[in-house]
């Protein structure tokens, strides 16, 4: 009997996600070892920055074993403390945020006591998703006709939970967080169900939002009037390093210049594991994929481009066979949000995107990322789990 149960269990796990994720951490060690090494040399804090990420990586296996075995109808109930939760956690950082780390990054997005420093912003990301799929799901059990009265109705209180987090994100003055959140809506916006007579002139509105916000900052009139709105000097920089790389590569393009370097020095095969020639400021975070391009060369960056394709196809693919509306919705905003962190991470180190200091997911140094992205996963993990005996929530009202 025992042993019946536990093939039972072993068949409701989805191993074709936790393999990806495994690998990647693995990767992850491996890269932020010769970041470490190279960036700080002889320094004894390589082996504690490899131990701080080790124990981020237990924790966050510890968060997706607990998170697993949560159902559908509790995340329910607990979705608007935690939402509530972490607009009171954001609220806070607005005043007790780390002085010494906002004057490096020009961004109010830490918490630090002690050497101990944590962004809230990682783990708001998942209690957003969560409250944007019990908004979207409530209306559309309540609303199982679209029309497009309801479809308005709908968008009004996702805006109504978007609004504040994007506050108090501009509050914060992160712009690369901002981001992914508004990525996070768009993709939940996409698949709430909404008619096309609002999708269609909401993506055409993007794109000329798309198209306006880029003449704005590529010219001299454009950039004065975000002046004015609180974009800062160093935000402008970034997207001229974006635009020419080496215009000034021993000053503001410096990071992505350096970075253009290693990779290419990588070239197909890489320089070996451990050898590093050329120094890239942050290589440990944001800049860990120049690692990885430069040790192991264009078939390494594919490698790990791979691992994340075959996760994220893994997740659609489970997105996609969900007969539970709200666990489809948390899958389609957790896929959204690593898609969008691989993506904008990997563009902006090849230089095809602008620096935005996002990090790249399970490989870059950071507890906040780790946890964040380690408890998505568990919520991935819990929906197979959870789903061979319970009952989709949209049949129950009561829910």
């Amino acid at each position: 009997m025992d042993r019946l149960k536990k093939n039972n269990d072993d068949s409701r796990i989805d191993y074709g996600v936790i393999l990806p994720v495994f690998l990647l951490c693995l990767i992850g060690m491996l890269s932020l070892y010769v970041a470490l090494t190279h960036d700080t040399i002889r320094d004894p804090n390589v082996f504690r920055g490899l131990a701080m990420q080790a124990i981020w990586y237990v924790v966050g296996a510890l968060a997706v074993v607990i998170i697993i075995h949560l159902d559908a109808k509790l995340l329910w109930r607990l979705t608007p403390f935690l939402y509530v939760i972490g607009l009171a956690v954001m609220l806070a950082l607005l005043k007790y945020y780390d002085p010494a780390l906002a004057a490096s990054t020009g961004s109010k997005n830490w918490f630090k006591f002690g050497t101990f420093t944590f962004q809230p912003s990682e783990l708001m990301k998942i209690a957003y998703i969560l409250m944007m799929a019990l908004i979207i799901t409530k209306h559309n059990v309540t609303n199982k006709l679209h029309s497009l009265k309801s479809d308005v109705f709908l968008i009004g209180k996702m805006l109504l939970v978007t609004l504040p987090v994007l506050g108090l994100i501009l509050a914060q003055k992160d712009f690369g967080t901002m981001l992914v959140f508004l990525a996070i809506f768009s993709g939940m916006f996409l698949m709430s169900g909404i008619s096309w007579l609002i999708l269609v002139p909401a993506i055409v509105l993007a794109v000329v939002v798309g198209g306006t916000l880029i003449f704005l900052v590529t010219t001299d009139s454009g950039r004065e009037l975000l002046t004015h709105i609180g974009f800062k000097n160093y935000q402008f920089a970034r997207i001229d390093s974006w635009l020419e790389p080496f215009h000034d590569p021993q000053g503001k393009s410096y990071q992505l210049a350096r970075s253009l370097m290693a990779i290419g020095s990588g070239g197909m095969f890489g320089t070996g594991y451990n050898v590093s020639h050329v120094y890239v400021p942050v290589r440990e975070s944001d800049m860990i994929f120049t690692v990885i391009g430069e040790n192991f060369g264009f078939i390494g960056g594919a490698f790990v481009i791979l691992l994340y394709f075959i996760l994220i196809y893994r997740m659609i693919r489970l997105c996609f066979d969900m007969n539970n509306e709200f666990y489809a919705y948390i899958a389609s905003g957790i896929i959204m949000m690593m898609l969008f962190h691989v993506f904008e991470n990997i563009g902006a180190n090849i230089g095809l995107l602008p620096l935005t200091g996002i990090p790249l997911p399970f490989i870059s140094q950071g507890g906040s990322s780790i946890l964040g992205n380690m408890i998505g996963i568990g919520l991935i993990l819990s929906m197979r789990y959870q789903s061979a005996n319970k009952k989709p929530i949209r049949r129950t009202r009561s829910a």
